[in-house]
């Protein structure tokens, strides 16, 4: 096994809840510190959860504890055995929702900006899972109890479209259809420049950034890759409207891929520019078109919303 994400995601565990997953490192990561790697690999797992990973005994490199500053050679086998999840009262609220369309298998939820999708330590309450507790009867079970029904994500500050999943088979089939690329996910996107070409491709691996653990960058270390399509929508002058196809689905993947051609989507503090000349609270991203064939019935569906008025306000502005 090769991608610690789906062991951290692995629902059929039996192990203190999870079964005992194996990665061989390769030899283009020898002699890097095992907290570095794993903290890079886990999305959700910051450096120092790692480290008390290690210091319970949960991490080994072939068949033998190690310490947290241990350094990887080629071919090691790290072997790691992830506590079960904690029990926590993830309470129904009611928040607004706005449902696309729901059925017995799934809905199609236009989250909106500014709203956090799942609990995490330290915000159990407001998020778009306390929500679709509230609003949907069921929710597939195999993410979790922080993340019911949660088949893909949006950042916090990205709007628009995403699926759930209201019981496992549905979600088993929708992962299996993100995982092979056959879910069609369509992005707009403000950026900063005039975007030249008509349209085009950017494949460029993603991974942790090591001076800022919280952020992604283009790298080749401990990286996976990621394909961003996109076509030009509008110029105005100084900004580019895009329409962008994702082939993958890493995190913060369209807003690292635009800094790494020189476009950061507009409003983006992290990734872009901190000059708030439009007075946004988060990046101008909207996640605007999602398609897929449905789990039980096998009939294509595909859904479209509109840009939200604060995104639609600015490209007025623009066009004037």
């Amino acid at each position: 096994m090769n991608d610690l994400d789906d062991l951290y995601d692995d629902p059929d565990a039996e192990t203190d809840g999870y079964q005992p997953e194996e990665i061989t490192i390769n030899a283009d990561e020898d002699n890097e510190r095992i907290d570095v790697f794993i903290s890079s690999r886990l999305e959700d797992m910051s450096r120092n959860s790692v480290q008390k990973l290690v210091q319970d005994g949960r991490v080994e490199v072939n068949g033998k504890k190690v310490k947290s500053n241990y350094k990887l050679k080629s071919m090691d086998v790290i072997r790691i055995i992830l506590p079960p999840p904690e029990m926590l009262d993830i309470k129904a609220e009611d928040i607004p929702m706005d449902i696309v369309y729901e059925d017995d298998d799934l809905a199609v939820i236009n989250k909106p900006q500014g709203m956090v999708v799942h609990p995490a330590p330290g915000h159990y309450s407001g998020t778009l899972v306390n929500g679709l507790l509230f609003h949907l009867k069921n929710l597939s079970a195999i993410n979790g109890v922080l993340r019911p029904g949660i088949v893909h994500r949006l950042d916090k500050n990205t709007s628009g479209l995403m699926l759930v999943a209201k019981n496992d088979k549905s979600h088993n089939f929708l992962a299996a259809c993100l995982k092979e690329h056959s879910i069609n996910r369509i992005y707009y996107a403000l950026v900063e420049g005039n975007v030249k070409e008509d349209s085009g491709t950017i494949d460029a691996p993603l991974g942790r950034s090591e001076k800022d653990r919280k952020k992604y960058t283009v790298t080749r270390k401990n990286s996976k890759n990621a394909v961003t399509n996109y076509q030009v929508v509008k110029r105005f002058g100084k900004y580019t409207l895009l329409k962008l196809k994702l082939e993958t689905g890493r995190t913060h993947q369209i807003r690292v891929h635009m800094k790494h051609i020189g476009h950061p989507v507009v409003g983006d503090d992290v990734y872009g520019s901190r000059k708030n000349r439009f007075g946004l609270c988060g990046q101008l991203l909207h996640s605007k078109t999602v398609g897929f064939v449905h789990p039980s019935t096998g009939v294509y569906m595909e859904f479209d919303s509109n840009l939200p008025e604060y995104f639609d306000k600015v490209l007025r502005a623009l066009d004037k």
